[in-house]
């Protein structure tokens, strides 16, 4: 039998003076009440209650036990309320793990966040390796590519797509592409982790998929690098729209092939467990859901502009 269930019930029987005001209240059988007693006797090989037809009366073993197992009920009562304020309010340190260029957007998040919920602290890393969450003791990932195949839980919070573009300087020395093959003989500033590597692919006016390899001077795992060099005119970039549409609305940036657009991929928060999910963690996702699809209506007009 259960030992903690047992020793609620010793409890009632010894407060309401009998096995049948005991079950009464436990809505119990009497002969289920006298099983999880006699289960705690033959435990400790000792008899805990004197029993007469009429009532029943602590031995001085079982005073002794009743007093100190009614201290552990309560400690145990008051560690359950403990757990439960913790739980119903946001408190205690989040780490997060997110996609560097993504930093930016993320920044007045987590200001509202920390606002929201002051008794909450927030320990960031950004990086665009993908982390093991569970042996590296993060909370949440945010990544802009799909994850790899595991047992992790996925929350898609915005679609998205990249842009293709260069700045104006960069087309001063070289002929604007008017086709999808006109890329090969560009310099193509390359995102390390993008996961088709030196194929970048597209949908066509028509819905169908095309693709072109290219190359270049550059790879880096640096979009904000990959960024700074073409805004200088160093190349062609396949740009993520979040990263670069202030610079497409300002002409810092010009988009390229509009007829042809980028496949679309997701941003996603990746979590270890969806049980018993922590409300600092519950309400951070709620909280990001609801400024991405704020962001996405963003994107989206940018990307209607330009």
């Amino acid at each position: 039998m259960d030992r903690l269930t047992s020793l609620a019930v010793f409890g009632r029987v010894v407060e309401g003076g009998g096995f049948s005001a005991a079950a009464r209240r436990l809505n119990m059988s009497v002969t289920m009440v006298s099983k999880h007693v006699q289960a705690l006797e033959d435990r400790l090989g000792a008899r805990l209650l004197n029993r007469t037809t009429r009532k029943v009366s602590l031995t001085e073993i079982g005073q002794a036990y009743y007093e100190r197992s009614s201290q552990i009920l309560a400690e145990l009562e008051e560690a359950d309320r403990v757990a439960s304020a913790l739980h119903a309010t946001p408190r205690g340190q989040l780490r997060l793990h997110i996609a560097g260029h993504i930093s930016t957007f993320m920044a007045p998040v987590l200001r509202e966040y920390l606002t929201l919920y002051p008794a909450v602290t927030v320990d960031l890393t950004a990086g665009d390796r993908m982390v093991d969450l569970i042996e590296d003791g993060y909370d949440l990932a945010i990544r802009v590519t799909p994850p790899p195949d595991s047992g992790l839980i996925v929350r898609r919070l915005t679609a998205w797509r990249h842009v293709l573009t260069c700045a104006p300087a960069y087309l001063d020395t070289h002929p604007t592409p008017v086709r999808l093959s006109d890329l090969a003989h560009h310099n193509c500033l390359r995102y390390a982790f993008y996961p088709y590597g030196d194929e970048w692919r597209f949908e066509t006016s028509e819905g169908k998929t095309a693709s072109v390899k290219v190359a270049g001077n550059m790879v880096s795992n640096s979009a904000a690098l990959l960024r700074a060099l073409t805004l200088d005119g160093g190349g062609v970039f396949l740009a993520p729209m979040f990263l670069v549409g202030q610079d497409l609305e300002t002409g810092s940036l010009v988009r390229l092939l509009p007829e042809h657009r980028p496949v679309e991929f997701a941003i996603n928060a990746i979590y270890p467990h969806r049980r018993h999910l922590s409300t600092k963690v519950r309400s951070f996702l709620d909280l990001l859901a609801e400024r991405f699809t704020e962001h996405r209506r963003w994107i989206d007009a940018v990307a209607t502009k330009t």
